[in-house]
């Protein structure tokens, strides 16, 4: 609940020491040219760098040295004095050397991608010969601790920030910044997060578990929210993999296979690190604005295995907020042949855009690893997902804990930071920014006296045609983010129906080991029945279709609810969840120009306008691969790459308060996310469903149209509400991001960083003839797409000025339905990277 992160960076920090000698510069040619890849190093030292594609360079260093050698093959080797500590912003001009013309290096333009032309290539391709014989994937078993350092800074600190007003009163902070050894920048360390983990996996079974020793992190102990979007933001990889993701984009590594279609390859040199030679490579992109890295590596001669490799994210890679990643990583050789990852770092640079002036968030994570074991078997039961494996003692260690168990030791001004927030919490200011940003991520204001939260504020205003302008308030009881209980409400009230609508519900956790819930609410509200096919469970849900502010047609075909539900659910295995429920709820048209009327020989009309109904469910839901924020009765999802699937079993029996209808529906679905490399994200869903008995139109499933100009996945952007009306039914979803990859081979668009997607969707149903009957006085045309399967297709654009998408959207056939909408554009906003 209380952060959506990335809000709150600017409001913490402190710093103590700095480094002894700090130098950044600009390497150039005779003729003004920037030198890439030119080698920087002080003087009688190992401690060195090469400079970027523009020739820049940053470097830091403990000690103290006094000369700065910069060389090039090819050119004359310069030696500057260091006169002082802190040198930035030099500029070297390096003459070519006559004698050596011949030897010149080049690293710029296409290199040629044939073995026999590079030698670069015939090394690569002994890498990929060997990788499988390299790292944990040729033990049966193994296991190892890690240790596992993140940390935030604000960065580009300047005079203009300190006395800015935001952090006026809070200047104590300021006290001493320090500089990036990447970028050069000025930083100021805002939050510290450490973890100490034992990882444990087998290569037979395919399992891997992990066992936290201890978290800490500063000033918000325990914060599962925080720690939860540290491990999706810095999720795990292998550079042996083809492709590499981080921020949801997939990007090509250096290493893959596909690898010399995407980079420029170069051998550069060779030398002997730790007793071993290694060869040096140095890779740039084949082309721009493609999610590629620059950088080099060294390569062991005979096992070719990686011994170190560095990755820096291009900076025409089309990825939103981040404007430089940046990764090392070394390798540990054991036995003289097995080389194991010992230490990795990973830097990114979070901004608004990325003008190199621009301040922006540094997010650093170290993580590293010793006491590798191998070939100890555990058994089966080992591995298995416990549902409760929060431990609280790991988030309560003190501090002869962590001085025993840190890989490496914090430097004085990640030690500061601690120190710092215990401090920063008590200011009041501090206290409204830190509130401020709760808000934004939450969409609730937090009343901490009385342990309620007001929202959500994003539903507060909404308009449709039968409610006219509504307005909506509602709470929520938050004593803490695991809480065991729940109780929230909201009141609504339309100014032109002139009616007051609310709702109310209550849940609590009995077993935490099993995670039994038991749920009851109630609700008396409008709403756009239909608008999914699959029925929800959140008794206060409510369609977006229910408060469009726009829509293409009249958004009148709307029905007052009247619902009561009481549920229990758990869940026995990690991700496999049960839910047993039973509803009672009345349905009636909330609008003279539309009908839910059916035949009813028991009425004296023989015709009936409202439906009372009691129907009982049974549902199980699976959701591989998915992780979880926290263990209270409400969870949030910590990730978006795992599959979903769900089926309901419904029986609704007249013989309960005297309902309406004996039926039977069963539905199913299935939706799974597909990462596809290169070529993007592919999003799929299947739904199928089917009532058995004869029931009116009100409990009928109700193909979902869109008739609101927001693109909500899921629905048929070219449908009408209730334009197709089905008791038996399939559909399927397919939309596909291509991240640009498309665009950026376009010139004219390369700049932009646009994004292409692609959409198309279907869907078959029938309609029986009771069904058909038992509706006929409605005035809703009962129309089912049994003839040929309904469909439509959309193109896209996304990530136009980073934050909006708009699709161009096509409807397939049934063209001669009444009111049948042919083509419609429709957009959405979102923050992605």
């Amino acid at each position: 609940m209380k952060f959506n992160i990335l809000l709150f960076v600017f409001f913490f920090g402190t710093l103590i020491v700095c480094a002894q000698t700090k130098v950044s510069g600009q390497v150039f040619d005779e003729f003004k040219q920037p030198v890439a890849y030119a080698n920087v190093i002080f003087k009688d030292s190992f401690e060195g760098t090469i400079t970027d594609e523009n020739g820049r360079f940053y470097m830091e260093s403990t000690k103290t040295w006094p000369i700065l050698i910069v060389s090039f093959v090819g050119y004359k080797t310069i030696e500057l004095p260091l006169e002082k500590r802190v040198n930035y912003d030099l500029k070297f001009i390096i003459e070519e050397e006559a004698a050596a013309l011949n030897e010149i290096f080049i690293v710029t333009g296409k290199q040629s991608k044939k073995a026999e032309e590079n030698p670069a290539i015939a090394i690569l391709q002994k890498i990929w010969e060997r990788k499988r014989k390299n790292g944990l994937s040729q033990f049966k078993q193994y296991a190892y601790n890690r240790y596992e350092k993140v940390e935030f800074d604000l960065n580009t600190i300047d005079s203009s920030l300190i006395k800015s007003n935001l952090f006026k009163g809070m200047e104590f902070i300021f006290e001493q910044v320090d500089t990036s050894k990447v970028t050069g920048k000025t930083y100021l360390p805002i939050f510290l997060n450490e973890e100490v983990a034992k990882v444990y996996g087998d290569n037979v079974l395919n399992k891997e578990k992990i066992e936290l020793k201890g978290n800490k992190n500063s000033g918000f102990n325990n914060n599962q929210n925080i720690i939860a979007f540290i491990k999706d933001l810095y999720s795990e990889y292998d550079v042996y993999d083809n492709y590499l993701k981080f921020f949801d984009k997939s990007f090509v590594s250096p290493i893959s296979r596909t690898g010399v279609n995407t980079y420029n390859y170069v051998l550069k040199d060779s030398a002997f690190i730790d007793d071993k030679w290694c060869y040096n490579i140095i890779y740039y992109p084949r082309r721009k604005n493609e999610l590629t890295f620059k950088g080099d590596f060294w390569v062991n001669d005979s096992t070719f295995a990686i011994k170190e490799i560095n990755m820096q994210a291009s900076k025409s890679a089309n990825i939103n907020w981040v404007k430089e990643i940046y990764i090392e990583q070394e390798f540990d050789v054991l036995n003289d042949s097995v080389f194991l990852i010992k230490r990795d770092y990973f830097m990114s640079d979070f901004t608004l855009n990325k003008k190199e002036e621009s301040r922006g968030v540094y997010g650093k994570r170290t993580t590293l690893y010793n006491n590798y074991e191998f070939d100890k078997v555990k058994d089966d039961k080992f591995y298995k997902e416990e549902v409760f494996d929060y431990n609280l003692d790991a988030y309560n260690r003190e501090d002869d804990f962590w001085s025993e168990n840190r890989l490496e030791a914090l430097s004085n001004d990640e030690k500061g930071v601690y120190k710092m927030l215990d401090t920063l919490k008590t200011v009041k200011k501090f206290k409204r920014l830190y509130s401020l940003g709760s808000i934004l991520g939450s969409g609730y204001i937090e009343f901490d006296d009385l342990n309620l939260d007001y929202g959500p504020i994003f539903s507060t205003v909404g308009y449709n045609d039968v409610e006219g302008l509504r307005l909506r308030a509602g709470a929520r009881t938050y004593f803490g983010p695991n809480d065991l209980w729940r109780i929230q409400g909201f009141m609504a009230y339309g100014f032109k129906d002139d009616k007051v609508k609310y709702g109310f519900s209550a849940k609590y956790l009995l077993n935490q080991r099993n995670r039994l819930i038991i749920s009851a609410g109630h609700r008396r509200d409008i709403e756009q029945i239909g608008a999914s096919l699959t029925t929800s469970t959140d008794v206060l849900g409510r369609s977006l279709a229910s408060n469009a502010v726009f829509s293409t047609a009249t958004n009148d075909k709307l029905t007052n609810i009247n619902l009561t539900a009481l549920a229990v659910e758990f869940e026995p295995i990690k991700n496999i969840l049960f839910r047993i429920g039973g509803d009672y709820r009345t349905l009636e048209s909330a609008s003279p120009t539309f009908s839910l009327d059916y035949v009813d020989p028991e009425s004296a009309t023989g015709i009936s306008s409202e439906i009372q109904q009691f129907e009982s469910t049974i549902a199980v839901s699976y959701f591989p691969g998915r992780k979880m924020i926290g263990y209270g009765v409400e969870r949030q999802s910590a990730n978006d790459t795992y599959a979903s699937l769900f089926a309901q079993y419904t029986v609704g029996d007249k013989i309960f308060f005297d309902s309406d209808f004996n039926y039977t529906k069963f539905q199913f679905s299935y939706v799974q996310p597909w990462q596809l490399g290169g070529l993007g994200r592919l999003y799929s869903t299947i739904e199928v469903g089917k009532t058995f008995g004869t029931v009116p139109l009100g409990l009928l499933s109700i193909v979902p149209g869109n008739q609101s100009y927001f693109s909500i996945y899921k629905s048929f952007s070219q449908l009408n509400y209730y334009e197709f009306v089905t008791d038996t039914y399939a559909s399927v979803h397919l939309e596909h991001n291509f991240n640009g990859r498309l665009f950026s081979r376009i010139p004219f668009l390369r700049k932009l960083n646009w994004r292409e997607i692609v959409g198309v969707r279907g869907v078959w149903g029938d309609l029986s003839a009771d069904n058909m009957a038992i509706s006929a006085p409605s005035n809703i045309p009962l129309i089912a797409p049994t003839d040929e399967i309904y469909y439509e297709y959309s193109v896209g654009i996304g990530n136009i000025f980073k934050v909006f998408r708009i699709d161009f959207n096509f409807r397939g056939n049934y063209l001669d339905n009444p009111d049948a909408r042919n083509f419609g554009i429709t957009g959405s906003f979102g923050f992605n990277f």
